[in-house]
């Protein structure tokens, strides 16, 4: 889906009220028909704002492609990936983690506890670690990697990084 034409086209499919915008459910629908099974909470962690418009689809499906890409490039035709394998796909996206967060990142997406994540579990884990990433720069406003938070800043960060 490179092609904005083409993007735009199933864009205004899915923004079947013709508001301009598509809501959580109706990409978690669209999603379901391309095979990919989300969770609505990562689904809306996608959106962000409640509603997404065409622009920021545009910006979404850059962002699902280089994953997706990632992803391919490191399954070897077993269609999962190992935490090594993981490790290395994250790096390639721009995702630079320790070990204790790399290891409970990759625990907590495993959806069968096997070790091995499936597409769908690794765009849910880099959909997460984008939107922390987001709301950690956010709070990053020095632009130093590091932040301090009350007590009331880390509830609305845990809020809105559920897994």
């Amino acid at each position: 889906m490179e092609n904005t034409a083409v993007l735009r086209e199933w864009f205004d499919r899915v923004d079947s009220e013709k508001t301009g915008s598509i809501a959580a459910a109706q990409l978690k629908h669209a999603f379901a028909v391309g095979n990919l099974d989300f969770s609505l909470s990562v689904v809306q962690q996608m959106i962000r704002t409640g509603t997404m418009s065409f622009e920021e689809f545009v910006e979404l499906n850059k962002f699902l492609l280089k994953v997706q890409h990632a992803f391919s490039d490191l399954e070897r035709g077993r269609g999962y990936l190992v935490p090594d394998n993981v490790y290395e796909a994250l790096v390639k996206i721009g995702f630079s983690l320790d070990s204790p967060a790399f290891y409970t990142v990759c625990e907590s997406f495993d959806q069968n506890k096997n070790g091995r994540l499936r597409l769908d579990d690794f765009i849910s884990l880099c959909i997460f670690l984008q939107s922390a990433r987001n709301l950690f720069n956010s709070f990053d406003t020095a632009k130093q990697g590091r932040i301090t938070l009350d007590l009331n800043q880390f509830i609305f960060c845990t809020a809105n990084c559920r897994i």
